[in-house]
């Protein structure tokens, strides 16, 4: 049996990431793979740099929201391959805890990239509301779901936070473009 494959992804448990991983390895047939999940674009170069990973997964630009900056600064401070570039769907939801109505809602908490890719939504149906970055869609979806942000934030992650980390679905697909691809680079150690 061929030795598992270590990704690292710049995501948390749900993220869009993880998502772009699972389909990169379903489209390039990759069974005997394990995901690591490293939340950051400097972490997963790190971790590649140091060979702790085979293979980085992380986002380059969305066709809405732009260049992800992360991704270039950390891009800039390492030598890697990059292997493959692909783009997938991005859907973003708005989550809450359970019993949250909307006119709770006191803050919207989200990774930049994912809040610019709902700029004009939030203002139109938020425009006085306050918002704050994260380091991960997924991650902000954990937090929320363990206490760690108040309950009266709503956070804009992947559709599948809403089970993983027990939130309730406000509201989906809220990204300002119907099409909102991303695309994502599979790097490998040089």
């Amino acid at each position: 049996m061929p030795k598992k494959i270590i990704i690292g992804v710049s995501g948390n448990i749900g993220s869009f990431s993880e998502e772009a991983a699972n389909y990169y390895c379903q489209k390039n047939k990759i069974k005997n793979y394990k995901l690591e999940y490293l939340i950051g674009v400097d972490n997963v170069l790190s971790a590649l740099a140091k060979k702790k990973i085979n293979k980085g997964i992380f986002p380059l630009e969305n066709s809405n929201g732009g260049i992800v900056y992360e991704s270039v600064y950390a891009m800039a401070k390492y030598v890697f391959g990059i292997e493959n570039l692909f783009e997938i769907d991005i859907k973003m939801n708005l989550l809450v805890k359970p019993g949250i109505k909307p006119g709770l809602i006191k803050k919207i908490v989200s990774h930049p990239q994912a809040l610019k890719q709902c700029r004009m939504y939030l203002k139109r149906k938020w425009p006085a509301i306050n918002l704050e970055e994260y380091v991960d869609t997924a991650s902000a979806a954990e937090d929320l779901s363990a206490g760690k942000l108040p309950e009266n934030t709503a956070v804009i992650a992947p559709r599948v936070c809403a089970r993983i980390y027990k939130l309730d679905l406000a509201e989906e697909s809220i990204q300002d473009l119907k099409f909102n691809f991303t695309t994502f680079v599979s790097a490998v150690k040089k």
